[in-house]
């Protein structure tokens, strides 16, 4: 007999007592919960899950980034995503810019943990009903140490949580390091490889697609590209 899909919900909320008591009560609902308790591991686990999440619910109250902010990010990489807004305040501009942002409800604590299983099962009711199947968050993408890499929309995801747009040819220099990481590459190795041809002006290009890079990797705790003296480079993840 074929095991049904549990459906995968993002769950985002600092305040322990109340996550661990909601995630509980929602996966005995036999939903599938991943809760974090900031936004850039949430934005981690969101640039990573394949199949994606069927519904993504934020506090926009956070310890490291507001949530809409929070928000704001994961629909510039899927426009699609379902939110749910969780707050304490009740602010009526709070209200109107969740709902404009495309928040599917907006909840207001202390909620009632049975009303939000409910609206959350209408919701996934709407997904089947339109045949919306999550797809996952990001299309090829790569997890380099703390950064992420789209490729086919050329995005690189800082740990900060930034979303920088590279050119194509700093996105193909970025995917060949890390196909290759480890290994000393020659210049002319990667000019040929990447580019077809080992000629001067290449050769100046590859230096500037280097320390773009470099700069950007300043920002990450574990990534980094080294000089091997006299024969190349080397991608080294911590």
């Amino acid at each position: 007999m074929m095991e049904t899909t549990k459906a995968k919900l993002l769950y985002v909320e600092d305040e322990i007592d109340l996550g661990n008591v909601t995630k509980q009560y929602l996966e005995l609902m036999d939903l599938h919960v991943d809760w974090t308790t900031a936004a850039q591991p949430a934005l981690q686990s969101f640039l990573t899950a394949s199949p994606g999440y069927n519904i993504i619910i934020i506090d926009i109250q956070l310890p490291d980034m507001d949530g809409f902010d929070l928000a704001e990010k994961m629909l510039e990489i899927n426009p699609a995503v379902y939110l749910v807004f969780l707050t304490a305040r009740k602010e009526k501009n709070d209200r109107l810019r969740g709902l404009k942002m495309g928040a599917v409800n907006y909840i207001t604590k202390p909620f009632d943990v049975d009303e939000l299983v409910l609206l959350l099962q209408n919701m996934l009711k709407h997904q089947v009903s339109n045949n919306e199947i999550p797809a996952p968050s990001i299309q090829e993408s790569l997890a380099i140490g703390d950064l992420h890499l789209e490729k086919s929309r050329l995005l690189l995801t800082l740990p900060d949580g930034q979303i920088i747009t590279l050119t194509k040819r700093e996105t193909d220099l970025l995917e060949y390091f890390y196909l290759n990481q480890g290994k000393v590459l020659k210049r002319e190795t990667i000019l040929k490889d990447l580019w077809g041809d080992n000629d001067y002006f290449l050769g100046r290009s590859l230096d500037v697609f280097i320390s773009r890079l470099r700069k950007l990797f300043r920002q990450s705790s574990n990534v980094r590209i080294e000089n091997v003296y006299g024969v190349g480079f080397l991608l080294k993840i911590d």
